[in-house]
Parts: structure tokens; sequence; C-alpha cells
């Protein structure tokens, strides 16, 4: 399911869902939502089970292409997963906080 991000950060800041950023380094680097985990989508099959599958999980890109592909794969295989809609080009266009504080930025892809 694809979640606003307005949604996501109330989801976020009440400890209800875990953030699985599956960008690239450099654009983890240029900025990430506060409190998410990152996982390059290319290592996220051998990473999935660092993910819990008692929470419900929201996956992040930059747009929500990646981030969708991943939320699909993920709930196809049992997981409450789902995709930040838009992205992080959604986040921060809502105004919403990225890090680090005052220099987080969403790099091109």
């Amino acid at each position: 399911m694809d979640l606003p991000p307005q949604k996501v950060k109330e989801l976020a800041d009440a400890g209800e869902i875990q953030l699985v950023d599956v960008r690239e380094d450099y654009e983890w680097d240029a900025g990430r939502i506060a409190g998410a985990t990152h996982i390059e989508m290319q290592k996220l099959s051998d990473e999935a089970d660092s993910i819990d599958r008692a929470t419900p999980v929201v996956f992040v890109c930059r747009t929500g292409a990646r981030s969708g592909m991943a939320a699909r794969a993920f709930a196809g295989a049992g997981y409450d997963a789902n995709n930040l809609q838009g992205g992080l080009v959604a986040w921060a266009g809502s105004g919403l906080p990225l890090e680090p504080d005052g220099a987080g930025t969403v790099a091109d892809h």
C-alpha cells in the first residue's frame, strides 16, 4: 500500500513502523529520514531477515518506484509492507525533515 508522507511521519513518530531506505549509498549520504535503516535495493534479498516481520515496514526511495517494487515483493512474502508514496521527493516537498539536520537533501538518481 502507498502511504502519503504525513501518514508515514505520524506512524514513524509513534514507533508503529520500521522505515527501510533502499537507495544507493550516495543518495543516503545526501539526506535521509531520521530513524530509517539503509539497505540498498540490490542487497535487500540478502538482508531480508534483518527486517522484523512483526512490525509493519515502509520502504523508501527517491520517487517511490524502487521502494514500490520492494514493498510488493515483501508483501508477497508475507510482510505488512508499504511504500512511501512519492518517495523522498514528496517527503521533502511536504516540508518534512531530512537528516542531517539543516543539510539533508534529496540526491539526483
